[in-house]
C-alpha cells in the first residue's frame, strides 16, 4: 500500500544560516537533553561532554537534527529562568558546533533570549513547545534571526497542562489552533514553520491516540509536521510499563505517524526510529 502519495503536499526543505535540510522523505530528530529532571533521563549524566558523545552516536546512526533542550517540560514542571536554561544549553550547543559543524541544531525553548543567543552559539532552529504564548517577543525574533520554527500546540502549561485537559474535538480544536499559529508566525516574518500537534501536552491517553489516528488531516495547513511521541506516559502506561520500557512501543507508533503523514519524528532512540524511516520508506 502506498502512504506518501496519498497526502496534500507540504515544504520539502528546511533553510536556515545558508544551508538547506531535505525533508522531503522523513527525517529523524535526536533528543538531547541538557537537564537533570526530563521524565526519560532523570539522574543521567547532562554535562556538555557526555551530551557530546551522545550527540556523535546520534549523528553516527543518522539523526538529520539534534533537539537541545534545558528545561524540562514534563507534567508539572515550572517554567525555568532563561538564565538559567541558557547555562545548560549554550555550553552544548558551541561544543557539538565545534566538533560537528555540519550538524543541524535546534534548541527547545520558549524563551526568545535563549532563542537568540542558541543561534548565535551555532543552532539552526527553534523548538518552541509554546508556539510563542510564553514568551511575547518569541516570533518576531524568530523571523529576525531567519531559522526554521517548530511550533507546538500545547493546553495550558506544563505545570497545569494535565490536571484536566478538556476538549469539544481534540482532532478539530488542536488543529484550528495551529492553523492560527501558522497565520501567525506567516504574520510575523517567520519563512519556514514546521507544526506539532503536542502529544502529551494537555491531552489525555485517548486524546493523543485520536490525534495519531487522523494526524494526516494536519497536512491540509501545509506545513511539515513533526511528531514527538518517543517513550511518553501514552505509551508506557496503555502497555503497563515505564519509560525505559517504552521503546517497542515508540517505534510502533512512530509507524504509524509516518503512515499518517509526519515529516519528522523527534526520538530519544535514534537508530531504531531510522530502521522505522527505512522500513516506511519501503511501503511508500
Amino acid at each position: 500500500m502506498s502512504f506518501k502519495n496519498t497526502f496534500l503536499p507540504v515544504q520539502t526543505t528546511l533553510q536556515s544560516r545558508g544551508r538547506i535540510l531535505d525533508i522531503s522523505n522523513p527525517v529523524v530528530m535526536g533528543i538531547l537533553n541538557a537537564t537533570p529532571d526530563s521524565f526519560y533521563n532523570k539522574g543521567r549524566d547532562s554535562s556538555p561532554d557526555a551530551l557530546l558523545a551522545n550527540a556523535e552516536k546520534m549523528l553516527r546512526d543518522g539523526a538529520a537534527i539534534l533537539d537541545i533542550g534545558g528545561a524540562s517540560t514534563k507534567p508539572g514542571s515550572a517554567l525555568i529562568n532563561p538564565g538559567e536554561e541558557q547555562d545548560r544549553i549554550l555550553p552544548v550547543v558551541a561544543a557539538i558546533n565545534q566538533h560537528f559543524p555540519e550538524a543541524w541544531l535546534s534548541v527547545d525553548t520558549y524563551n526568545a533570549s535563549t532563542a537568540k543567543a542558541a543561534i548565535e552559539a551555532g543552532a539552526s532552529v527553534i523548538n518552541d513547545i509554546s508556539a510563542g504564548k510564553f514568551d511575547k517577543d518569541m516570533l518576531s525574533t524568530v523571523a529576525a534571526l531567519k531559522v526554521p520554527y517548530i511550533a507546538m500546540h500545547i493546553q495550558g502549561t506544563p505545570e497545569t497542562m494535565q490536571q484536566d485537559p478538556q476538549y469539544d474535538d481534540v482532532v478539530t480544536e488542536v488543529r484550528r489552533e495551529l492553523a492560527a499559529i501558522s497565520t501567525q508566525c506567516e504574520g510575523a516574518g517567520i519563512a519556514d514553520i514546521i507544526l506539532d500537534p503536542g502529544f502529551g501536552f494537555g491531552k489525555t491517553i485517548g486524546h493523543n491516540f485520536q490525534l495519531l489516528n487522523h494526524l494526516d488531516t494536519f497536512r491540509i495547513l501545509g506545513k511539515p509536521i513533526l511528531a514527538g511521541l518517543s517513550r511518553k506516559s501514552t505509551i508506557w502506561k496503555t502497555l503497563g510499563t515505564n519509560a525505559d520500557g517504552a521503546l517497542n512501543g515508540t517505534t510502533t507508533l512512530n509507524m504509524v505517524a509516518l503512515q499518517q503523514g509526519a515529516n519528522i519524528l523527534r526520538v530519544h532512540d535514534v537508530k531504531e526510529a531510522m530502521e522505522v524511516v527505512k522500513l516506511f520508506l519501503q511501503l511508500a
